[in-house]
């Protein structure tokens, strides 16, 4: 059960309920604020202009129309034109839980009836068909109103949007912040695992640990280095190092990590401020405030996913470093490529070109989408954020870098088995988590082993405390 009170809701709870089914309820305080608002807003609309119910929408804002029903109708059926495949559950679900909360911070102008229509079709995951291809960044307008029909058609005639119902409930980016807390919670898993297969690979190829010692935190005063440097510390501890310093996948992990987890910091607190914002255009709040103004350009949700795909490559880049140490006798000790020693033996040669191809897509989806722009709506909307981008992207990025860190992890686990190395007791508890990886190092399609790595990353994202990122 989530309570649902318009301010309260966060990356974490939005992240699992998408899993679903979810139950929720709107406080009694919520309400009372989504109908002060409704009140507010029919006075408004009886003393002021107000976009979208006495005017049209877009370039249509300078022409005056007749708040009514038909109107609202038509704006609904025009606005839910849309293209692509169907979206996930878990991504219209989070979708729906976002708006909901949203519409209870009270700024819509909406009826409350609405409110509890959304909330009756998100407790019975009577979930509506959203296409991919709804929105730029200035308010998801096909999602939400292919959303509001779905409403419309499960009440059986006993909800009908009229003109103070239409355009506030459309006017969010609920699918793509919705998009940012998964991406959020699924790379926030991900760059936790990363630190224990990193400090597997540091075992496999007996690393310096003076990298992660106290005096790094003083030399790299950001908050994702110095957390790099103490969850290293407590994974490796202090063994005898092999060389007087590593090369850079291991020795230059809290400045190349740390980015990752400092990207997720503000990716996870701008999903929370969007997610209880009364963003819709008008504001029309329940102490009779009217606004109208930009907030449906998510340029803020936009960079935040941007740099948590960028930073994303950088932590992949080191990761895929640590693969290629494995293959190397020179920092191993053992065959080339783990291999059984059979000469021209491949062993783990392929999985580093599979790490490889992720890496390069995730290069290629960390292309910022927040550079975009473009000008629609006969000239007049001349600016898009194009969050919507950036979020989807970011999903598609977190699930390469889970390729990639699992690519190194069945590197790992076959080095630190075949060299029988010293491990701390974290390492150790890291390698019987995986002990569904065959031990044999017999050339074989290792495919399945990687697909294997990739389950696996959840189970080892818990031997790290998940609180640095907000979205564990």
């Amino acid at each position: 059960m989530i309570r649902i009170d318009g301010q309260h809701l966060r990356t974490a709870q939005i992240a699992a309920a998408a899993d679903g089914p979810l139950t929720v309820e709107v406080s009694t305080q919520a309400l009372d604020r989504v109908l002060r608002s409704h009140q507010q807003a029919v006075l408004a609309g009886r003393q002021r202009p107000i976009y979208g119910v006495t005017t049209g929408v877009g370039a249509n804002r300078t022409v005056d129309v007749e708040p009514d029903t038909t109107g609202a109708q038509g704006l609904l059926r025009s606005h839910a034109t849309s293209a692509g495949g169907p979206r996930s559950p878990d991504r219209v679900r989070a979708m729906l839980l976002i708006r909901l909360n949203q519409l209870c911070a009270g700024g819509a102008g909406l009826r409350p009836a609405v409110v509890s229509a959304l909330a009756d079709m998100i407790n019975a995951d009577a979930l509506p068909v959203i296409r991919e291809f709804v929105g730029i960044g200035t308010a998801e307008l096909s999602a939400l109103a292919t959303t509001a029909l779905a409403l419309q058609d499960r009440s059986a005639g006993e909800l009908v949007f009229g003109p103070h119902d239409a355009l506030p409930f459309i006017s969010s980016n609920a699918a793509a912040i919705s998009d940012a807390a998964l991406a959020a919670r699924r790379l926030g898993t991900g760059a936790r695992a990363a630190l224990v297969v990193a400090a597997l690979s540091f075992a496999a190829v007996r690393g310096n640990a003076e990298a992660y010692a106290a005096p790094v935190e003083q030399a790299t005063p950001m908050p994702g280095a110095r957390i790099t440097c103490r969850v290293m510390r407590s994974l490796v501890g202090a063994p005898e190092p092999a060389r007087v310093q590593d090369p850079y996948g291991l020795r230059a992990l809290p400045q190349g990590h740390g980015i990752l987890l400092d990207a997720l910091t503000e990716l996870t607190g701008t999903v929370d401020a969007y997610s209880n914002a009364p963003s819709e255009n008008p504001s029309i709040l329940a102490d009779g405030s009217v606004a109208h103004h930009g907030g449906f350009h998510a340029g803020y949700l936009a960079l935040a996913c941007d740099t948590a795909a960028i930073a994303a490559v950088q932590s992949g880049q080191l990761s895929l470093n640590r693969l290629t140490y494995a293959s190397e006798p020179n920092h191993t000790g053992l065959e080339p490529f783990l291999g059984d020693g059979t000469p021209g033996s491949s062993g783990v040669m392929v999985v580093e070109y599979v790490a490889a191809a992720a890496l390069g897509d995730l290069r290629a989806t960390a292309a910022p989408a927040s550079t975009q722009s473009v000008t629609l709506s006969r000239g007049i909307e001349d600016t898009a954020s194009f969050a919507s981008l950036a979020a989807r992207q970011l999903l598609t990025a977190a699930e390469r870098y889970e390729v990639v860190v699992a690519c190194e992890l069945v590197a790992a686990v076959r080095a630190v088995r075949m060299a029988a190395a010293p491990l701390s007791a974290a390492q150790a508890l890291a390698v019987e988590l995986c002990a569904e990886l065959p031990a044999g190092v017999a050339d074989r399609d290792l495919t399945p082993e990687l697909d294997t790595a990739q389950r696996l990353i959840p189970a080892l994202a818990e031997l790290v405390d998940g609180d640095y990122d907000g979205a564990g």
